[in-house]
């Protein structure tokens, strides 16, 4: 199904921030009752720090690898055609719960300041499951600036497989999925899951992706999600074509053709990849460290041209951490894919340090008439369930969201993980629970970007 153009009329993201504040309303009042007493390091990440055109160009440069088209096709066909996004949304399995219905513990995971004006649990065993972990969030506000595709708004939240799982067997381990979230009625969200695979053989069948997502991003029809593997192997970024997702045909274990079909571990659907962006220095972390491990992956619409934000991986205790962007290609044909010159290279144009350690997502984003983006840096704390802390960054130093009752910095979600800005209502999503040992604290939740900036001190 083709997505609808950019530039579309704006009265109904109007009409929908407006059904959502008053949604607002109702939560501010439940989120008093929630303790603002944990504390949380306060020190300021300060300002960040611009790295050199040859550092930018040197550890940051990534090579495209494209599958041949016929690859795609042969295995589109082969599997009885592309179902696209609303097939899929029209088969959905999972209702999600809204935050009245969520438990306690769930609620807790959410942010203290700003409230979230949207919040939802997940269902049955997704909400339980030690074997699986969410990690990354994008939404159709990423895909098209009108925040619809087709005539639907989705949510994509990324999981994978937690392999220290004492029932993790070997067709399991390092599992990628995908859910799909049917998100039109904001008060009925529906979800299936799709399992992502990688085409062999030409595309006459199919391999599980094994890799832990901890980003992705979903830009026009494409889905770029962070492809770090085991043992060092390292795909930097793995890439999706939302034009095809297919359906596996046989309910089996295997993955991949098998008698009478194709079977994909016993999910309905399958997302092929369709190419990757490599580090061209080596694998992540090698190169005396130039080259870095990515972590999550969010989209800016207010750069010129809109640009892929990617942060360093990396712990809760570590003394920098680095953060930068690829603009997207505007050549006709390459839509969703990085820029890249005659050679498939690919390099950051802009590249910062920042002080702010064990990321859990960043974001930029410049306000209307600003010369340059503001930088907002979640941080996971390095130890307990604490909630973290949401910094706003730039240039000339730093900010962080701060609770009104104690005036501690405690006041972002629990374990969060990517940061997704819908710019068509004007929030900013992520998931809880992605970092956690313990299973009961998986949220989905959105807060306005203004209500954040409000809450800065």
């Amino acid at each position: 199904m083709k997505h609808r153009g950019r530039h579309r009329r704006q009265r109904r993201g109007q009409a929908l921030r407006a059904t959502l504040a008053g949604t607002a309303l109702a939560l501010t009042a439940a989120a008093t009752l929630i303790s603002t007493s944990q504390a949380t390091n306060s020190n300021s990440p300060g300002a960040l720090a611009p790295l050199g055109a040859a550092a930018t160009a040197g550890g940051f440069r990534l090579n495209e690898n494209l599958l041949p088209e016929d690859t795609l096709t042969t295995l589109t066909r082969n599997m009885g055609g592309n179902v696209g996004v609303s097939g899929v949304l029209a088969d959905t399995d999972h209702v999600m719960r809204d935050r009245a219905e969520c438990s306690g513990t769930e609620r807790s995971a959410l942010p203290l300041e700003p409230v979230a004006t949207r919040a939802y649990c997940w269902a049955g065993d997704d909400a339980r499951t030690r074997e699986w972990r969410p990690a990354s969030v994008t939404t159709s506000g990423d895909a098209d600036d009108d925040g619809m595709w087709g005539e639907q708004r989705v949510i994509m939240a990324g999981w994978t497989h937690d392999d220290r799982s004492a029932a993790t067997t070997a067709g399991d381990r390092g599992l990628a999925r995908i859910a799909l979230i049917d998100a039109s009625d904001p008060r009925a969200l529906a979800y299936r899951w799709v399992l992502l695979v990688a085409p062999r053989d030409g595309g006459r069948d199919f391999d599980a992706v094994r890799s832990r997502m901890s980003g992705m991003v979903w830009y026009q029809g494409k889905l770029i999600v962070t492809g770090r593997g085991d043992a060092g192997r390292d795909d930097a970024l793995l890439v999706f074509d939302l034009h095809h997702i297919l359906k596996a045909g046989v309910d089996g274990t295997a993955v991949g053709r098998v008698r009478g079909g194709y079977s994909a571990h016993g999910y309905r659907y399958v997302l092929p990849a369709v190419g990757s962006y490599s580090p061209a220095g080596g694998t992540c972390g090698s190169a005396a460290g130039s080259v870095p491990c990515f972590g999550s992956l969010s989209l800016d619409r207010t750069s010129t041209p809109d640009s892929l934000v990617a942060t360093e991986a990396s712990g809760p205790d570590g003394d920098r951490t680095r953060i930068w962007r690829y603009p997207y290609s505007t050549v006709a044909g390459r839509e969703g894919l990085l820029r890249s010159d005659s050679l498939g290279r690919v390099d950051a144009d802009e590249a910062y340090t920042t002080k702010a350690s064990g990321l859990s997502g960043a974001l930029s984003h410049a306000p209307v008439g600003a010369r340059r983006a503001d930088w907002y840096v979640g941080h996971t704390p390095g130890n307990g369930g604490r909630h973290g802390t949401l910094w706003r960054q730039s240039g000339s130093g730093a900010e962080a969201v701060r609770c009104s009752g104690d005036q501690s910095y405690a006041c972002w979600g629990q374990h969060t993980s990517s940061l997704s800005y819908w710019q068509e209502t004007g929030e900013l999503w992520t998931l809880s629970g992605a970092g956690s040992d313990t299973t009961p604290e998986r949220t989905l939740y959105a807060v306005p970007l203004a209500s954040v900036d409000r809450s800065l001190g």
